[in-house]
This record gives C-alpha cells, sequence and structure tokens, in this order.
C-alpha cells in the first residue's frame, strides 16, 4: 500500500516539475521554494497579527510591537510576490534552457540513429523539440508564476488550517475535509486524469505539423502554387479546434460533481460559522479571536480546487518527454563499442557478407542476405529504383545502424569490432539531404578544421574555388552573409567531403551528389571527383546513368539484393536490366549534352 502510493506521488505532475527544478539550478530552485513556503504561510501569520493588533487596542494596550509586527507582515504580503515572480521567469528560463540542453545531448550522444528515426518517438519529440515556444502553452518562465501561485494558495490554506485550530480541533477538519473533496468531486475536470493521453498528443501533432506546413519556407512554394492556401489555414483550424475540444472536454467543469461540490462547501463553512458566531455571541470567543479564527476560516479556502493542475500538466507533459527521451533515445541509437584501431582501412576490401537489415519497428528487411565485395581503391556505381537500399547501404558504412544479421567486412574485420570514431575518421559522405551550416565557407568545408591550403584544393577540386572568400558567413541576415543557390551548396558539400580525403579518409560515399547540376555540371564535377578521390575507395549511389558509367564497377539492386554487377560495357552487353534503364534514360542525357554543346568526351 505505502509503495503503491509513493509510486503514485513519484508519478505526479507535481513531483515532476519539483524533481527538474534543482537539476536545472539547485541554489535558485532553494530560493524559490523558500519564498514560495513564506507566502503561503504569511497570510495565516497576517490573521495572527491583526487579532493580535484588535487585541492590543480592546486592552488600551502598546500599540507599537503589534502594529509593527502588522505592518512587517503586511510589507512582506505585497513585496514578496514581485520578487517570487522574477525568481520563477529565471528559474523557468534556465529549466527550459537545461531541458534543452538535455534534449539537445539525448538527440546526438548515441552514436547511431535508429532513435531519430523510431515513429515511436516522433509524438515525444514534438512534445520537447517546441515546448518553450508558447505554441503548446506557456513557456516555462510563465508557468512557473502559474504554479508558484497555485502552492502559495494550497500551502497558505493548510497553515490557516493550523491556526483555526486554535479555535475547536474539529473546525478545520470540517472546512479542509470540504475543499479537499472538491478535488476528489472534480478530478474528472483535472488535467492529471486525462488530458494528456494519447488522443491528445495525435491531436497536437496534427496541428503542429498543420502550423509548419503554414509558417515554415520550404513548403510556400507548392501551397501558392497548387493553390492550397486556404485549404492549410482550414486544415491547422480543423486541427487546432480539435486540440481545444479534446483538451477542454479533458477539463471542462461536470455539472453534477460542481453541485455537490458547492453544498459540500457551504455546508461545512456554515457549520463552522455558525459555531463561531455562537461563541462570540455567548462571550466565550473575544473580538479578537473572532477575528483571527474568521479569517483562518476563510483563508482555509485556498486548498480549493483550482488550476493548478492545468498548468502543472502543460508544464510536465514537456519534462516527462524529455526524461523519457533521454532513456529511450540512448537505447534506440545504441550501438555495440569497441576500441580497435581502424588505421589505415580500407586497405584491401570491403565486403557485405549475408547483411539483413530492417528499419526500427518495421517487418520488412531493406537488405535480406546481402553480398557485395568491392575491392579497396576502387570506384563502385549503385543503382536501383527508390526502396531498393542504396541509401541504406551508405548508412551501414557509416556505422549509423548495425545490420540484424551478417556483417559488415573491412580487410576481413567486422566493422562492429571497430572503434566508431576512429572508423568514421576513415569514412567521409555526400548525402542527398547534406547540411548547411550559417557559418562561414571555411567552417562549411572543415568544420572540424584544416589549413587552409587544403580547403582552397579542396573548393577547387569541387568546381567551388570562386564562390566567396573563406570568412564569409554563408546565410543571409549576418554582417556581409550571402546565400548560395543549390547546385552550389552541393559543391560545398563535395568539397567538405574532398577536404576529409586530403586530411586523411579512405572511403567515400556519394549519395546523389550531383543531383541538383545540370548534365554539363555533372560530368564535370563527377571528373573532378573521380581524379581527386582515385587512390580512395568511392561509392557512387545515383539515378544519372551517365554519371554511374564512369565508375570502375556497377551495381544493380533490387528488393535489397544485387542483381546485376560489371563495367559499364559489361553490363550493356548482358542486355539485361541495367542496359534497359541506360537505353531509357542516360541516353537521353547524353543526347541532350550533345545539343547543348558539351564535348562528347565529357561524357565517356
Amino acid at each position: 500500500m505505502g509503495a503503491s502510493m509513493m509510486e503514485q506521488v513519484r508519478s505526479s505532475n507535481l513531483w515532476t516539475v519539483a524533481g527538474v527544478l534543482p537539476r536545472a539550478d539547485r541554489s535558485l530552485a532553494l530560493t524559490w521554494w523558500t519564498v514560495l513556503i513564506l507566502r503561503g504561510l504569511l497570510p495565516a501569520i497576517f490573521v495572527v497579527t491583526m487579532g493580535a493588533l484588535v487585541g492590543a487596542v480592546q486592552r488600551r494596550a502598546d500599540l507599537t510591537t503589534p502594529l509593527a509586527l502588522f505592518g512587517s507582515v503586511f510589507v512582506l504580503l505585497q513585496i514578496l510576490p514581485p520578487i517570487h515572480r522574477a525568481l520563477g521567469a529565471n528559474l523557468g528560463s534556465r529549466t527550459a534552457a537545461w531541458l534543452y540542453d538535455q534534449l539537445t545531448a539525448a538527440c546526438v550522444r548515441p552514436p547511431g540513429m535508429g532513435h531519430l528515426e523510431n515513429p515511436k518517438l516522433t509524438t515525444d519529440l514534438t512534445v520537447a523539440r517546441d515546448f518553450d515556444l508558447a505554441i503548446t502553452g506557456p513557456p516555462m518562465s510563465i508557468s512557473m508564476d502559474f504554479i508558484a501561485g497555485g502552492l502559495v494558495e494550497i500551502v497558505g490554506g493548510l497553515a490557516s488550517a493550523i491556526v483555526l485550530a486554535g479555535y475547536k480541533w474539529w473546525a478545520p477538519v470540517v472546512l479542509t475535509g470540504a475543499w479537499i473533496a472538491t478535488h476528489w468531486l472534480l478530478r474528472e475536470s483535472t488535467v492529471w486524469r486525462d488530458r494528456n493521453t494519447e488522443e491528445v498528443r495525435h491531436a497536437q501533432r496534427h496541428a503542429d505539423y498543420a502550423y509548419r506546413l503554414a509558417v515554415e519556407p520550404p513548403a510556400a512554394k507548392e501551397l501558392r502554387l497548387f493553390g492550397l492556401a486556404d485549404w492549410i489555414v482550414d486544415r491547422f483550424r480543423l486541427r487546432r479546434r480539435q486540440l481545444f475540444d479534446l483538451r477542454w472536454e479533458a477539463t471542462r467543469l461536470r455539472e453534477r460533481p460542481l453541485v455537490w461540490s458547492i453544498l459540500l462547501v457551504l455546508a461545512a463553512n456554515i457549520v463552522v460559522f455558525w459555531s463561531m458566531g455562537a461563541a462570540a455571541f455567548d462571550g466565550h470567543l473575544p473580538l479578537a479571536r473572532l477575528v483571527t479564527f474568521a479569517s483562518a476560516a476563510i483563508g482555509t479556502s485556498m486548498i480549493a480546487f483550482g488550476g493548478l493542475s492545468w498548468v502543472l500538466d502543460g508544464t510536465a507533459a514537456p519534462i516527462a518527454a524529455v526524461l523519457r527521451l533521454e532513456a529511450n533515445m540512448e537505447q534506440e541509437g545504441a550501438l555495440t563499442r569497441s576500441y580497435e584501431s581502424a588505421e589505415g582501412m580500407p586497405a584491401r576490401e570491403i565486403r557485405f557478407r549475408n547483411v539483413t537489415f530492417a528499419y526500427p519497428h518495421t517487418n520488412e528487411p531493406v537488405l535480406a542476405d546481402f553480398d557485395l565485395a568491392i575491392p579497396a581503391g576502387s570506384s563502385l556505381a549503385i543503382v536501383g529504383q527508390n526502396g531498393a537500399g542504396k541509401t541504406t547501404i551508405a548508412k551501414l558504412l557509416c556505422r549509423l545502424y548495425d545490420p540484424q544479421q551478417g556483417a559488415i567486412e573491412v580487410d576481413g574485420v567486422d566493422i562492429r569490432t571497430l572503434d566508431i570514431d576512429g572508423w568514421r575518421s576513415r569514412v567521409t559522405a555526400v548525402f542527398q539531404d547534406f547540411i548547411r551550416f550559417e557559418l562561414s565557407l571555411r567552417e562549411n568545408v572543415a568544420p572540424a578544421g584544416a589549413p587552409d591550403d587544403v580547403i582552397l584544393q579542396a573548393l577547387d577540386e569541387a568546381g567551388a574555388a570562386h564562390l566567396a572568400d573563406l570568412n564569409t558567413v554563408l546565410a543571409r541576415g549576418y554582417p556581409n552573409g550571402t546565400d548560395l543557390s543549390g547546385g552550389q551548396w552541393q559543391r560545398i558539400a563535395l568539397a567538405r567531403a574532398l577536404c576529409a580525403v586530403r586530411l586523411g579518409a579512405g572511403l567515400v560515399l556519394l549519395d546523389e551528389p550531383t543531383a541538383q547540376l545540370d548534365v554539363r555540371g555533372e560530368a564535370e564535377i563527377f571528373g573532378r571527383i573521380l581524379a581527386a578521390t582515385r587512390h580512395v575507395t568511392t561509392i557512387l549511389i545515383s539515378h544519372r546513368f551517365s554519371t554511374v558509367r564512369h565508375a570502375d564497377r556497377i551495381c544493380v539492386l533490387d528488393k535489397g539484393k544485387v542483381v546485376e554487377l560489371g563495367t559499364h560495357h559489361e553490363l550493356m552487353a548482358a542486355g539485361g536490366r541495367y542496359k534497359t534503364m541506360f537505353e531509357l534514360q542516360a541516353s537521353r542525357f547524353y543526347e541532350e549534352a550533345e545539343e547543348e554543346g558539351t564535348p562528347l568526351d565529357a561524357l565517356d
């Protein structure tokens, strides 16, 4: 029984919020709690000093001491709330910053990336990501004032009940019991019961998605082009209305419990005040004590059902989401850690041996008994339809995931036995969704640092030698900042990979590296890449057959298996799937290049 009650306390919203405050700032949290308790006690102290002052007046005694005490408490009642509000705003901001720090670390720290692509974590990630932007509720700096107000009232009500016990032992029991009963009677109106259900979180996620479509740049072109402005506004209103309806249904007052609450509280107050009135009328309760106990009885009403649970729910939900993500992300993104050196790898070959892999929480494997050998120092192009497993191969080689079965071997060594950071230092890549740092050109090409001459050589090899000065920030909104076109950004991403090669990387992964370039630019860039990476192992994933034909070998994937493997001329002579795809696509690019005047030897 005791263990069960303790478990309920630990799972409560108040425990969740209270537990995280000292982790954000221990001294500030202690100060905030101290002022909160003092504010809660002051109303009860105030009624005691007021009764003492009235008694002193009646006795015609010296008023200096009781008046000084009364005035001091009165002044504290006036100055502590704004001080507490400032402390709460500061503590709320620091707590929000701490939570964002924890969330950032939870997302970045795991060596794999399964936690970021796990649909079961998406809802918590949505709740946690923007909780302090006033999208899902008040920012934490404001919520702390609401929480303080609710807790001050509860402490004040209990302190007043203790004072009231000086009149009759049963008086605080009757009043406190009645007010506490309102919490139970109105429990279905409290947010801790059904405001944070899966249905509510699902509605919040849809509303948030519609909102982002409306306000963020990526969707802006198509929303306007296809006349979807009204549609997205209506969708956002519908989803937001659904969310508000669910929350209203979760928090609205139920009529019958409300009536019972009113009757119960009214009856309790009648009993207590009738007793006080009768005692005063009979002369058993002097005026000073009557003022004290009557004021204490009124103060006990601060225990009443209020809005504390609402604000605690809104504050505790993102905190709980962040804490859950800390544990779940660490597990979902975990990889086997070993510390064998990867120095000089690959020197002989990379081999996929009977590899089977499926993404987390999916039943269909992307790769099934996949076998492929890639000689070190060679170039391999991988082609196939969408979903064939091309990008998955790149993720596995980067050890962003580990296969469920089989092994990826480098020079005969399972990469799971290699030090993760050591192996990744041997790999560089350009992904389809490559990152665009709002940093200087120098930091975009070499985020971890590199000599300027190496950076300049990498830019030249990527055909980006004269895009900007190395100190220029590649983002508008910064002093002397600039932005680049999609094709220019792609050259920067290529330069980043080529810079890593000059710094010692031995495996280059190119996942659609020239998707935003035209045929002429693609032919030029890929020629530069092959020249710059001729001494390392290069794996190219591309849909453009006019590019892949220049690789040493070409691998055709279908449903996670190798269906054809060979040089361009061997596969064309075989007359299989590669030849069909090439004739459908690559020859068209070849003809377009001729029409545009691109020399044929640039494509051959």
